[in-house]
């Protein structure tokens, strides 16, 4: 206040003994400090009067002025940092104060101030609980990121025991554990044929449960080896049992103590048990793999869940542990496959992983965390891979370069069991003669590399491919001597190379960085090009007669169509179906190509050279098996005949489907790819011997 109104008269009905007359006195009338009541007569117009004739600056006010301001300010609301209690004594009488010596300054208007001390603490306020809100959110964000990038990941291997079960020398396959975790059975061929052995862990004693009575039991393509749910069978994928149809696939079964073998379950290509052995999930050997669920003892066939599109397959069911999805591996076989999940009431199917290349043998650890062998997309491995089935980030968890050939798990998921292959290719040639001709007619290609695949022969000399760790190159052997003409880091050639008709040139198909592309060269491993990288590649090129252009198998939604590819580059559909390996006739009047699989065999198929269906004898091919070469001009075609394992060369003529059988090779001769000379008399061989073994894994525990 000023000093005029501090000088007036008192009010009307005041007396002396009503007036404070100090600060400490109003401020014990207000329940506040000096400090608090000398601001508010600043700031908020609080009414205090002065003696202008004291010097010192004495100070009075009237209890009702105080009562009246206090109830028009309404103090008791107003935000002050000091503690006290509200003023509650508006009806008091006036008083006099007297205590400060300091001049009044100007007053700001006490609506405007509060406002605006409201609006910036607000401002705080809303600052701060924007700020606490982002970084909230950013700690959740950054959270989910890390949770869907696996961040938190841990190596399911970390902390686990390795154990060699077996140390045989040969060959051992498709290893399977009990749910117990106590036995453990493969395939072995220790016996000089392959069959179903046992051993119970730790033991060390092995036995041979079918002893020869099974003529094919090898299908790196399905689980073929499994136990019952109480553990007192081994069952087994066979084809041509001993009183059974040559062609019929079913599962069987043999006690594990020993015993006849018996149907398990008849016209079955695969299955498995839910955890508490109360349903079944199964699929059949017809096209599309039909997927079917039912109940146990349930004596009709199951309700079907699922089938794969034409061309595709579905294999490898296994159930969740708790029984709500049944996973399984879907794709094109055998390089183009990834893990899939479904109710087991059927609808839609889930995508687990994006490998698309050769994946195998699931198993479940627990609910959640998934284990697989699947190779790299540049053909490398396979290796064993882990998933979480709800974050869906697959990694690799082995390391060097073992090649994993099966993976099965016991129910807790605690022990697994795998095989591990070190195969080695072989070239071999035989002399195409009257009559067939076995092992000792054979000869051995002495290799500078040592190993050698995908033999190719041309006018006096030879083509193969080596691998070198990742990588693979394309090797020439002409007059003894060795010559590598082609190589890349981290690339892997598909299918092998192909001869150009005149033999000057040669085209290749390579997989690098998950790409595919088309080379050609000249046969001396001058002038390499890409003829085009913007497909994806399938199985081996072929020249076409005139050696203009190169047809070649693409992917095509998933499935492969064949394509001719010009020199420069350009593409044109050929064939609108499943359609792999192709070979032209040598007049160029019609091509050769493989179907899709149904079960574990494919029909041979042929078009004209305007892609019209073209008629010859019906042709069914065991898998494995689609390598064609055309021999005696266009009526003589080379083909292998047998198992999936085991298999010989056979001349077919195309007009009249007659047979002629050209080797007579032992079962431990197993022959996985071919040429024919271009003069009709010699073979050349890709000889695989498979030296492998069976691995147990126990898995630390996972905190």
């Amino acid at each position: 206040m000023d000093d005029s109104s501090s000088a007036a008269s008192p009010p009307v009905g005041t007396t002396p003994e009503n007036r404070l007359d100090s600060w400490k006195e109003i401020a014990a009338y207000l329940k506040r400090d000096v400090t608090t009541v000398q601001r508010w007569e600043k700031r908020e117009g609080m009414p205090v009067r002065r003696h202008l004739h004291d010097k010192l600056g004495s100070v009075y006010a009237f209890r009702s002025e105080l009562d009246a301001w206090a109830r028009s300010r309404n103090l008791s609301s107003a935000n002050e940092p000091e503690s006290g209690p509200p003023l509650d004594h508006p009806d008091r009488s006036t008083a006099v104060v007297e205590d400060s010596d300091r001049t009044l300054g100007a007053i700001t208007p006490p609506t405007s101030l509060s406002m605006s001390r409201s609006r910036s603490r607000s401002t705080v306020f809303w600052f701060w609980s924007l700020a606490a809100g982002g970084l909230f959110l950013a700690l959740v964000a950054t959270w989910w990121v890390l949770q869907r990038t696996d961040y938190f990941w841990r190596n399911p291997l970390n902390g686990a025991q390795f154990q060699n079960v077996t140390d045989f020398g040969g060959a051992e396959q498709a290893a399977a554990v009990s749910r117990d975790g106590r036995f453990v059975a493969f395939l072995s061929d220790r016996d000089g044929r392959m069959d179903v052995w046992i051993t119970q862990v730790g033991t060390e004693q092995f036995y041979n449960l079918t002893r020869g009575r099974v003529q094919e039991l090898v299908n790196p393509s399905v689980r073929t080896l499994g136990f019952s749910p109480d553990g007192t069978l081994v069952t087994f994928w066979a084809r041509g049992l001993e009183g059974s149809n040559a062609r019929d696939i079913s599962i069987w079964a043999v006690p594990i103590l020993g015993g006849q073998p018996r149907p398990y379950l008849e016209g079955v290509a695969e299955f498995d048990w839910s955890s508490d052995g109360s349903r079944l999930v199964y699929h059949t050997p017809g096209p599309g793999d039909p997927m079917f669920v039912k109940d146990s003892g349930q004596p009709n066939a199951g309700q079907q869940i699922f089938v794969a599109a034409a061309g595709l397959h579905g294999h490898f069911p296994v159930w969740s542990p708790d029984g709500a999805f049944i996973y399984f591996v879907q794709g094109s076989l055998p390089d183009a496959m990834d893990i899939w999940r479904i109710s087991p009431a059927g609808g839609n199917v889930e995508r687990i992983t994006h490998q698309d290349s050769r994946v195998s043998h699931p198993v479940l650890l627990n609910r959640r965390r998934l284990m697989y062998l699947a190779s790299d997309r540049d053909g490398a491995g396979p290796w064993l891979h882990s998933v979480d089935v709800e974050r869906r980030v697959s990694r690799r968890v082995s390391a060097g370069f073992d090649r994993y050939t099966s993976l099965a798990a016991s129910a807790d998921g605690r022990r697994l069991v795998a095989t591990l292959a070190n195969p080695m290719g072989t070239l071999w040639r035989l002399p195409i003669a009257d009559t067939p001709v076995d092992a000792s007619a054979a000869t051995s290609i002495s290799l500078p590399t040592g190993r050698g695949f995908s033999p190719r022969l041309g006018p006096g000399y030879l083509l193969y491919v080596s691998s070198k760790g990742t990588s693979d190159g394309i090797w020439k052997l002409s007059d003894g001597a060795a010559t590598e003409l082609w190589s890349a880091p981290e690339t892997r050639i598909i299918g092998g190379p192909e001869i150009a008709p005149d033999g000057h040139r040669v085209a290749f198909s390579v997989m690098r960085g998950g790409r595919t592309l088309l080379y050609v060269m000249n046969a001396d491993g001058t002038s390499a090009r890409v003829v085009t990288e913007s497909l994806g590649l399938r199985g081996a090129p072929a020249w076409t007669p005139d050696g203009q252009s190169i047809t070649s198998a693409a992917n095509v939604d998933g499935v492969p169509n064949l394509f001719r590819i010009s020199l420069n580059g350009a593409r044109v559909p050929f064939v609108r179906e499943y359609s792999l390996d192709p070979v032209w006739s040598p007049d160029g009047d019609f091509l050769l190509y493989s179907g899709a699989d149904v079960g574990t065999t494919f029909p041979v198929k042929a078009v004209t050279a305007d892609a019209k269906p073209y008629s010859i004898a019906n042709l069914t091919l065991t898998r494995g098996a689609r390598r064609l070469r055309f021999v005696h001009g266009r009526r003589g075609l080379v083909v292998m005949r047998g198992e999936i394992q085991h298999k010989n060369l056979w001349l077919i003529d195309l007009e009249t489907g007659a047979e002629r059988q050209l080797t007579n090779l032992a079962s431990d001769f197993n022959v996985r790819d071919f040429d024919v000379s271009p003069d009709g008399r010699e073979i050349v061989l890709e000889r695989v011997q498979e030296r492998s073994g069976v691995v147990l894994i126990d898995l630390a525990r996972q905190n």
